[in-house]
């Protein structure tokens, strides 16, 4: 009779909560009372976004990333909308731009200036005008340039190129109206070729954006969905909703078969919504709980039972709404995989709570930091709209490594015939050599960066320094701020001196065979 273990073999199975002293976090702030259920807050390196209280019709607030404590009950907003903020959403290619949705029927795309805001911001660069009824959701397409969708309570999915010169858009580019209700949830798969919605008469949707054609629909009864998720790569789709008792429950799916899950479990019978986040480097879903303190996190695994459970952190102050960071704005050096920002209204407070793999080494972890998703667009929009699919162009979060670019980019035109889709050749937790995809990235990077810093003026030129933005990585405030920092620079110290140590070996082994050489040369 064979044993098996208990236990499974994992690096995450230690993962913990550690939610951010009061310093850290951002008090005072007037968090949004609507009871639409999404996150109400957006965040990326450089922002932190969030839906707030405003009369007379909506607007969010926009707070540097450094910038912690207490906020100004002054503090400026961004205030265009007639009716509530529903959703906003940053551009995952250019840390200044973001786009919010409303009851207005509108969706506007904002730039955000680089230095603090000194007054209300009310005129959008963009305007997207087409839904009849209130838009609830917004998506931004995961791989290419300026595409966003949009879906409203006319039942419409809407896809919308923001590549023009219009400030008014009265024109998407392509109409989906496979929806007989209101669609509470939208998600891409790894290169944005397919779009899975969750809809209010309970179905799961996969359809091909394009063609407008829904591929497949599961219509299982006892599973009301509220929020579908695709897991990456590996062809499954998660859910959360309600069981036929009104339990919380999440399910998994198979992407070719949605007929029945294949696998369904209650969690409690609380009533809050569960959001779902998903990590693809590290294969962690995180299930966070509306209305509660809880985050639940799970394994996810090719084979069955498909859903290994981890742990759960709590807290007794319970959540409104979540943000969370992308992985390219997280603290290696502490080991953080995944950074959540907690909205609690009955204290105006916004909370960060870090996910950590608990290691003794300072160095970097490079077994907890594949490649990742970058900051740079793998297609532009046409030639997505034309047909294209290309997956995510990854980078590294080795500290030095200068494959993140937080400056916007334009991208150029490229031969699409021997681009391969490097997430698909990534495979199920494999990594590929470093080597193989950063270096012609960090080419193509210097090189726009260098046309970036030609065309800025010279005062412009002044504020970059090695490709950076001096005023996007402020001096730090605190000695806490001040001891990361040192420690930042001591791991790059300790990098360098093991590079030049392989160096001097080199050069010592190539010393040697020269000497061989001569010497062999002599004899004969």
């Amino acid at each position: 009779m064979s044993w098996h273990p208990q236990y499974r073999s994992s690096k995450f199975r230690h993962v913990y909560g550690k939610a951010a002293s009061k310093d850290k976090c951002y008090d005072c702030v007037p968090i949004t009372r609507n009871v639409h259920d999404n996150h109400f807050c957006a965040v990326n390196p450089h922002f932190i976004a969030v839906v707030t209280e405003c009369a007379g019709g909506g607007a969010f607030l926009v707070i540097p990333i450094h910038q912690t404590g207490k906020l100004d009950p002054h503090y400026p907003k961004i205030c265009g909308h007639k009716g509530n903020v529903l959703d906003i959403k940053w551009n995952p290619f250019n840390d200044f731009v973001i786009a919010s949705c409303s009851e207005d029927a509108t969706v506007k795309i904002w730039d955000i200036p680089k230095h603090l805001l000194t007054r209300n911001i009310t005129s959008p660069e963009k305007e997207l005008l087409g839904h009849a009824r209130r838009v609830g959701l917004i998506e931004w397409h995961p791989t290419a340039n300026n595409i966003l969708f949009s879906s409203g309570y006319d039942y419409k999915i809407m896809i919308w190129n923001l590549d023009t010169e219009d400030a008014v858009i009265s024109n998407p580019v392509k109409i989906l109206d496979a929806h007989r209700d209101v669609v509470l949830s939208m998600s891409f798969n790894t290169d944005g070729s397919l779009l899975a919605t969750a809809c209010r008469d309970r179905k799961i949707r996969l359809i091909d954006p394009r063609a407008g054609t829904v591929l497949q629909e599961a219509s299982y009864k006892s599973h009301r969905v509220n929020k579908v998720l695709f897991l990456g790569n590996v062809k499954k789709l998660f859910s959360t909703g309600t069981s036929r008792w009104n339990n919380r429950q999440i399910a998994l799916w198979d992407q070719n078969d949605l007929s029945v899950p294949l696998l369904e479990e209650d969690l409690d019978g609380s009533s809050g919504l569960l959001f779902p986040f998903y990590d693809s480097d590290t294969h962690m879903l995180y299930v966070v709980g509306k209305g509660d303190g809880n985050i639940r996190y799970y394994e996810i695994s090719p084979e069955k039972p498909y859903l290994n459970y981890l742990m759960e952190y709590r807290s007794h102050l319970p959540q409104k709404g979540i943000g969370m960071m992308p992985k390219r704005g997280l603290e290696v050096s502490a080991c953080e995989i995944f950074r959540f920002y907690k909205l609690i209204p009955t204290k105006s407070l916004i909370e960060p709570i870090s996910m950590i793999v608990p290691r003794r080494s300072e160095s970097y972890q490079e077994d907890i930091y594949p490649l990742t998703t970058g900051a740079q667009p793998a297609l532009t929009a046409q030639e997505w709209l034309n047909g294209v699919n290309k997956g995510p162009l990854l980078v590294s979060l080795r500290p030095g490594s200068g494959a993140m670019n937080s400056v916007p980019q334009f991208l150029e035109p490229q031969p699409l015939t021997k681009t391969t889709d490097l997430s698909q050749q990534q495979g199920w937790g494999g990594r590929m050599p470093l080597e193989d995809v950063q270096k012609p990235h960090e080419i193509e990077v210097s090189r726009k960066q260098q046309k970036v810093e030609e065309k800025l003026p010279k005062n412009e030129q002044m504020r970059l320094s090695n490709g950076f933005d001096i005023f996007e990585c402020p001096p730090p405030k605190t000695e806490n701020e001040l001891l990361q920092m040192f420690y930042r620079q001591q791991e790059e110290i300790r990098r360098l001196r093991e590079l030049v140590n392989q160096r001097d070996v080199q050069i010592k082994q190539l010393e040697l065979e020269l000497r061989n050489l001569g010497t062999d040369a002599g004899r004969y």
